[in-house]
């Protein structure tokens, strides 16, 4: 693995990596990415060898704008065009009818494709020099923690011959949300880096769907195991304040709060905030040897739906 600065030159270089059929992990405004060239079969395979991920897993095809997300379907429907002209460049993925371009390797087997446009300038760059659309899951492995800075990614996938743009911490800290655009109404499949609340300030419609899959299944989106997300250290999500602070006393364990508490690693209480520092909290736990982790319950109120999914899912 190699970990260089993303400037011009470094961006231009990756982006002949990729066109050779190489790995090359960027940031975007969500988390680091592990991109390869979406129409190039082989590489597409590394990116699920080198993660360790399911086949049955689709991968997001990541472009520039509506012109190439059109070119990756075939049936953008007028949904899906209102969504992307709402919230892209941004965290918001599109789930539409795939077109007969795209590899069913990308797609997991299903006959959708997920879709976003990055607003990080480093993704967007890249992206650009490529001419083609990428595919970039987390850079990490299958099911642990998504990677926020570089240093997360060497630490995850450190045997991969990948290269790594450094393009430093990345702002939002949580993936995207995804959203199923095929029917009349825009339907949640993975919560994410745009909140529920926004989603029906556009769509009055919108649905939260059963957001889990069977291991076997076909999935429209990433990030449907009902295990997902974790750190190595035992993840243990409390429902009360007070349970989580008697909880980390009696075993002893790193104690994560949302809001100051003497003696407790406390995040914000403002969940844009806290979306930003999660997942780098979990790694820093992570790496300095704890066993368990008990984390207080975020609030039951809207901005905090995307923060209680990523705990959840990492306490099962």
């Amino acid at each position: 693995m190699i970990v260089v600065r993303a400037d011009g030159d470094a961006i231009t270089k990756a982006a002949a990596q990729l066109r050779a059929g190489g790995l090359v992990a960027f940031p975007t405004e969500t988390v680091y990415g592990l991109g390869a060239v979406a129409s190039v079969e082989s590489a597409v395979r590394r990116v699920f060898e080198a993660k360790g991920r399911p086949p049955n897993h689709p991968l997001i095809a990541h472009v520039l704008n509506v012109a190439s997300a059109r070119d990756l379907s075939s049936n953008w429907t007028a949904l899906a065009d209102a969504l992307a002209t709402a919230f892209w460049p941004g965290p918001l993925t599109i789930v539409v009818d795939k077109g007969a371009t795209v590899s069913p390797l990308v797609t997991g087997g299903a006959d959708s494709v997920a879709i976003r446009a990055p607003s990080h300038p480093v993704a967007r760059a890249l992206i650009a020099a490529v001419g083609a659309p990428l595919v970039a899951p987390s850079a990490n492995r299958y099911q642990t923690l998504s990677p926020t800075c570089a240093e997360h990614v060497a630490v995850s996938l450190g045997d991969a011959d990948v290269t790594v743009l450094d393009g430093g911490a990345c702002a939002g800290g949580i993936e995207s949300t995804v959203v199923d655009a095929r029917g009349p109404h825009a339907v949640i499949l993975r919560l994410g880096g745009v909140s529920p609340d926004e989603l029906r300030a556009f769509d009055a419609g919108l649905v939260i769907a059963s957001t889990s899959a069977p291991s076997d299944a076909h999935r429209p989106s990433p990030g449907m195991d009902d295990r997902h997300y974790a750190p190595r250290a035992r993840l243990v999500l409390m429902p009360t304040r007070a349970e989580a602070i008697a909880r980390a006393r009696e075993m002893g364990a790193a104690l994560v709060t949302f809001g100051e508490v003497t003696g407790a690693i406390s995040l914000s209480d403002d969940p844009a905030r806290a979306s930003h520092d999660l997942y780098a909290t979990l790694h820093a736990i992570d790496a300095s040897g704890a066993d368990e982790i008990v984390v207080e319950a975020p609030p039951k109120t809207p901005g905090w739906e995307a923060i209680l999914d990523r705990l959840t899912r990492a306490s099962r």
